[in-house]
């Protein structure tokens, strides 16, 4: 791993902080978001120890009609009301509502990563950690020269190794959780 502190997390949400809805499905309500174990306490932890959160999202979901962008706004309104409650918060929240091909801020394209860097000006992707559950995650902090972590467990490590190599995307490190993710990045 590289030398120098992190000081940005980039999060992709499902899958991440949140249980995923299997595949084709979101989460397209309060009642339908459920924090995976541990997430908030990642969170907190990560907050301590002064870096910087920052939630970069896909949401289809939009763009194909199951929900609407106020819908999402209303998700990420009581998710980050239960975080405070629960001593965590993120610094801001990124999402991209479009399908893909049409807009240069759907990952893998890192877009929303750079209008982070316009509203964080002080933000170095370099000493940045992109932490995700997908290869279009791990793609996007390749691009931007970020740590790439992986979150996923036993059985789909050997299979996302192999696709990484095969299309020429970095996975630094893989780990089963974002609590293990943050454990390690407060170490560096």
């Amino acid at each position: 791993m590289r030398g120098k502190k992190i000081k940005t997390v980039f999060l992709d949400r499902d899958g991440v902080i949140n249980r995923k809805p299997p595949e084709g499905d979101y989460v397209k309500s309060w009642k339908e978001f459920e924090f995976l174990p541990k997430a908030p306490e990642a969170l907190r932890l990560l907050k301590e120890a002064g870096m910087r959160i920052i939630i970069v999202t896909n949401q289809r979901g939009i763009a194909r009609g199951l929900m609407t962008e106020r819908d999402l706004e209303e998700i990420h309104k009581r998710m980050l009301v239960k975080l405070a409650r629960l001593q965590a918060s993120v610094d801001a929240i990124y999402y991209c509502p479009h399908e893909e091909g049409v807009c240069d801020c759907r990952k893998p394209r890192i877009g929303l990563f750079r209008k982070a860097q316009q509203d964080f000006p002080d933000i170095d992707f370099s000493s940045s950690a992109v932490i995700g559950d997908s290869l279009k995650d791990m793609e996007a902090g390749t691009q931007l020269g970020s740590l790439t972590i992986l979150i996923a467990d036993e059985t789909e490590k050997e299979k996302f190794l192999k696709e990484a190599f095969a299309k020429g995307i970095r996975i630094d490190v893989i780990v089963s959780s974002l609590f293990e993710a943050a454990e390690l990045l407060i170490t560096l």
